[in-house]
């Protein structure tokens, strides 16, 4: 969720039209240029904190070569200049490591997904680097069979120890912190009183969504369980000691819960590698609240157990150099953040991302008239980052407004970054006691613990909110989130449009329609049907809506459950939004190339409710023109549906707690949502549903829903109002909301 420390739906709707503005083709070009590089630099962060100078992230990558088992790896890149690359150094002394070059799923995922424009140089931090080199390409190969030569010719693997190399990669691996789920060594120390040495063991933690047990800084008592399939008394108050196989991880774990253990090791067998443990289907519904943890037999350990010897055990974690590094497309320095658990789909995510970035770079080459709004500007508190701006001259010449936005952190590392997920909101004012002062212009929801977001962002139909030459801007998030580094362009230009090249369609007239709530019982009863008439000289009539939800009732709304949002026009026609990827298992993953921030400290994995965590909040447009009497009076109409029908949580409702910031227009509460507009109908479809909270900053667990089972979001978030007095006010209802759904549901 996001840490605002409130549950809602924001909605955000508004109505606007378009009329035809004459515009001299001539004077509008001249206008109009190409971004500069300097305008393009605003936007990156220039805070520098002490560090290796030219080995920091967005530093340009020195020249460098390295041999490889089939030649010599250059970079610059010689072919596909256009590529990214990503360095990743292997160890044997890692647990994580290990699994991620066993697991076919890993190995299936790094052929699958990997991009045609990204290059992988795989090093080894050991001495046995030979023969791991050999033994990485031997995996690839056989995950690669029915992959041809092309992603083989895009992987090499260096036979050459990382501290031999003779180049800055060391320098860079070796300085670069890293304390994620994939960094440093996470190992196991056992002792006995008859030992004169402990026995340091690596480990892998069992996935980090499913049990919500932590290993404690202390140590423990070791019982032998067997296999961990039965029950065993013995193991109360001690951690079970069980061998893989005779059942499930699933089954042995909550053995050992039932029988009290406070955790449990699950060793190898000879022979076996350490497999990344994971619940599987109607398995993950059911919360344990022990920590577990695999890793290979220890001879001592099995020896002393058997002799009915004490063993205790604790657990630590021994730092080591960065496993993974990266040059984008730009020859800049990257992160790569966390890898939450063991598949080379995390390495194929950043690389998606470096192409987002890439095409991003090339839109912001387009032409545009381009007004500097914040430059590396502190973002923090109740004031957040503040800007006065001067508009183009002739801002009528234009219909397009896109929002050039970027979130870095203080330093140039990911550890220097919030911790956080919370929503960004961009306010304008352009005449103070204007009803459109203060009002939404864009919004952005921050990653977790990275700061590499930026994002462009088509707002369009709010043109008519900039109605001054000079206007205020403000960007903001909750006062109490740890300090973000704003930077922030307006871009105005001229859309593609066929046809006379001297007329085309602005935006004049904005409507307000409705405010998000709280998502329950009552929210639809608070939305009654707008009666509104289409101004003569209008000619295109469309919805704008931003909506996200937020929260966590127990259906898991509105952050992590299926909701529709409808907008009845006319009582005829019905146009619907569902965020039908809310709570699936990879919803926002899948939305990297769309300019998601890729591996965040965080679960920044599952599908939300109209919002991911470090993306924009994409407006929704309908063209409603064809549903209106352009000469006569019309309706809207707006409700929102959980599984087909009014949401009515039992819990948990968002009325308990006050949120100490103000959203547009007073004081926004828990479970309320952000002022929206919005105009939707929808059907659902099956989802993900999450497991009970494990902790603070994790959701809990997606599964598949079972069939029939339907859910939709439980608060919206709207953005800002938009009052007309000129425009229609609220009237009656027409009809019931019942027969109204029944009636869309029949078109």
């Amino acid at each position: 969720m996001t840490h605002d420390g409130v549950q809602r739906v924001t909605l955000y709707g508004i109505l606007f039209c378009f009329a035809t503005v004459s515009v001299q083709a001539t004077r509008s070009k001249a206008k109009l240029y190409s971004i500069s590089d300097e305008i393009t630099n605003n936007l990156k962060s220039e805070h520098k904190p002490a560090g290796l100078a030219g080995f920091e992230p967005g530093d340009l990558a020195q020249d460098f070569r390295v041999k490889t088992l089939d030649g010599e790896f250059v970079y610059p890149l010689q072919k596909n200049a256009n590529s990214s690359v990503i360095i990743h150094a292997f160890t044997n002394k890692s647990a994580f490591l290990e699994c991620l070059w066993t697991s076919s799923a890993s190995l299936s995922d790094l052929v699958q997904y990997l991009p045609e424009t990204a290059e992988v140089l795989f090093l080894s931090l050991d001495d046995s680097a030979p023969l791991d080199a050999l033994w990485m390409r031997e995996q690839v190969y056989r995950a690669a069979t029915f992959r041809g030569k092309e992603i083989l010719s895009r992987l090499h693997f260096s036979p050459i120890p990382v501290y031999a190399l003779g180049n800055w990669i060391p320098r860079v691996l070796y300085s670069w912190g890293c304390g994620g789920l994939n960094c440093g060594i996470a190992q196991v120390l056992f002792t006995s009183p008859e030992w004169k040495m402990p026995v340091v063991s690596k480990r892998l933690n069992a996935r980090y969504d499913w049990l919500n047990g932590y290993w404690e800084p202390k140590s423990y008592s070791l019982v032998d369980a067997g296999n961990g399939c039965e029950p065993k008394t013995a193991a109360a108050g001690a951690v079970a000691w069980v061998s893989e196989g005779g059942c499930s991880f699933y089954t042995k774990i909550k053995t050992m819960a039932d029988s009290k253990a406070v955790g449990v090791l699950v060793y190898a067998l000879p022979g076996n590698p350490i497999q990344d443990m994971n619940c599987d289907a109607e398995e993950c519904a059911t919360p344990l609240s022990i920590p577990a943890s695999m890793l290979h037999m220890e001879p001592a350990v099995v020896q002393a157990l058997l002799m009915r010897k004490p063993v205790n055990v604790s657990f630590q974690v021994t730092p080591s150099p960065n496993f993974f590094i990266a040059i984008n497309q730009q020859g800049e320095l990257a992160e790569m953040g966390w890898f939450l658990y063991p598949t080379f789909r995390f390495l194929s995510w950043q690389a998606q991302w470096f192409d987002f970035f890439e095409d991003l770079v090339g839109r912001l080459k387009r032409p545009a008239v381009v007004v500097p709004v914040l430059d590396d500007a502190l973002m923090q508190g109740k004031a957040g980052a503040q800007a006065v701006v001067q508009l183009p001259s002739a801002l009528q010449e234009y219909d397009t407004l896109e929002l050039d936005a970027a979130l870095s952190c203080p330093g140039r590392r990911d550890e220097t970054c919030a911790h956080w997920d919370h929503t960004v909101q961009l306010l304008v004012c352009c005449e103070r006691f204007s009803p459109y002062c203060d009002l939404e212009l864009g919004r952005w929801i921050t990653a977790f613990h990275r700061g590499t977001g930026r994002w462009l962002t088509d707002v369009s139909p709010l043109l008519p909110l900039l109605s001054s030459d000079r206007c205020a801007l403000t960007m903001k998030t909750v006062p109490w989130a740890m300090p973000w580094i704003a930077s922030l362009n307006l871009r105005f230009s001229h859309s593609n449009r066929s046809g006379n090249s001297s007329e085309m369609l602005r935006p004049f007239k904005l409507t307000s329609l409705y405010n998000g709530g709280t998502f329950d019982k009552d929210y639809n009863r608070r939305f009654q049907e707008i009666k509104f008439i289409i101004p003569v000289s209008a000619k295109k009539v469309e919805l704008y809506a931003v909506i996200t939800g937020h929260g966590s009732d127990e259906n898991e709304c509105g952050e992590f459950c299926v909701t529709s949002h409808y907008f009845l026009v006319n009582n005829m026609y019905n146009n619907s939004l569902t965020f039908e990827s809310a709570g699936s298992a990879l919803g926002c993953a899948l939305r990297v190339g769309e300019g998601a921030v890729p591996n965040e400290h965080g679960t920044w994995l599952y599908g939300r409710g109209g919002w991911c965590d470090g993306l924009q909040v994409d407006p929704w447009r309908v063209d409603i023109t064809p549903q209106l009497d352009m000469g006569g009076s019309n309706t809207i109409l707006y409700f929102g549906l959980y599984d087909g029908q009014d949401p009515n949580p039992v819990k948990d409702p968002g009325l308990s707690r006050e949120v100490l910031w103000r959203f547009v227009q007073g004081k926004a509460r828990q479970g309320k949502a952000r002022q929206g507009k919005v105009l939707a109908w929808a059907s659902t479809s099956p989802h993900w549903r999450m497991q009970p909270w494990a902790s603070a900053w994790r959701p809990r667990r997606p599964r598949e829903r079972r069939e029939g089972q339907n859910h939709l979001i439980s608060s919206l978030e709207p953005a800002t109002p938009y009052h007309l007095a000129t425009e229609g006010s609220s009237g009656d209802t027409v009809t019931t909301l019942q027969d109204k759904v029944q009636n869309i549901i029949s078109w």
